[in-house]
């Protein structure tokens, strides 16, 4: 036997799979489509060559453009004052991202909304923590004259309370203010910890999965010890999507080597993206010899005719199937 890989399988188009019942399968490629409109080439040239049929090609009059994304086909008319006289060389061409690191892409931004929202509430509270530690002496005399008027009014001693929001004022303005300086120092400087994490997972940096993984396992046996103590809405969702973020980097990002670590990280990149993976969802037909005589338009593969924007050039059309 030949130490040669076999060719792998045609991939099916975005879309085109039957649909499961209970496990729906979430195709990135419409939605990125959905969100920026379909990524063609080609609007912009006098004349088409045979090696560009793989994302072009024309008939009736029409010009056909192939969605480098999601693999649909859509007709415009040929340009009336093209820009160059062939579509750019493949080497010129920049692709979007298809099949697994898209998705990766979705996920990792996702996280990295919600590394921003922490350093948005982090931030906020670093500041009022701070501007409480530098105006506490004015704050505590009027707590102080508003706790005595309460007292008086209600005919108890309220200060001698254990409980409720009084009792944690107390506590708070017992503190140092040293101490309420280098409490906000720490909360200032975990928040910016995860505005670091926001910004490099929002640009696909390994570097930003690793140190998102550490910060978030940190925390998990804290979020753990809270729950013991009592278990609240907040504290749950919030310690589900710990988790569920530090499962997902360690296994689908294969951190630490897990699952062969980054190079078959990158190798599986290398596959879902690239021509490799725009030749194998391209459907290769055979025409028949019997007819000579048949239109050329009939081995055009036209996989879906839709009313979409475009982008990198062209207008808009509409096509009816």
């Amino acid at each position: 036997m030949s130490g040669e890989n076999p060719p792998r399988a045609h991939v099916a188009a975005p879309g085109t799979e039957k649909p499961r019942r209970f496990r729906p399968k979430l195709r990135y490629e419409l939605i990125g489509c959905g969100l920026h409109g379909h990524e063609i080439l080609g609007t912009e040239a006098a004349e088409l060559r045979p090696e560009d049929e793989i994302f072009a090609r024309e008939s009736g009059g029409l010009r056909w453009y192939r969605c480098m994304r999601c693999d649909s086909w859509l007709a415009l008319t040929p340009p009336s004052h093209p820009a160059r006289k062939y579509p750019p060389e493949r080497e010129e061409i920049s692709l979007p991202l298809r099949g697994k690191p898209l998705r990766d892409r979705y996920v990792l931004r996702l996280i990295a909304v919600d590394r921003m929202l922490h350093f948005l509430v982090l931030g906020a509270l670093a500041a009022a923590v701070l501007l409480f530690a530098g105006d506490r002496a004015a704050l505590n005399a009027e707590f102080t004259r508003i706790l005595n008027d309460l007292q008086g009014g209600v005919g108890g001693p309220m200060a001698n309370s254990r409980h409720g929001i009084v009792h944690d004022l107390q506590l708070l303005f017992s503190v140092s203010i040293r101490n309420l300086y280098l409490l906000g120092a720490a909360i200032a400087a975990y928040g910016l910890l995860e505005g670091v994490e926001a910004i490099g997972l929002w640009f696909g940096k390994r570097w930003a999965e690793y140190l998102t993984f550490v910060a978030t396992v940190v925390f998990i046996p804290y979020e753990i010890n809270e729950l013991i103590k009592g278990v609240t809405a907040l504290k749950l969702v919030a310690f589900v999507i710990n988790v569920a973020v530090a499962v997902y980097l360690l296994y689908a990002k294969r951190l630490f080597g897990l699952r062969g670590g980054g190079k078959a990280e990158h190798a599986e990149r290398e596959a879902d993206t690239g021509w490799a993976a725009i030749e194998r969802s391209t459907p290769h037909g055979t025409p028949e010899r019997s007819a000579p005589h048949s239109a050329p338009e009939a081995r055009l593969p036209i996989l879906s005719a839709v009313t979409v924007p475009v982008a990198r050039g062209g207008q808009p059309a509409e096509v009816s199937s």
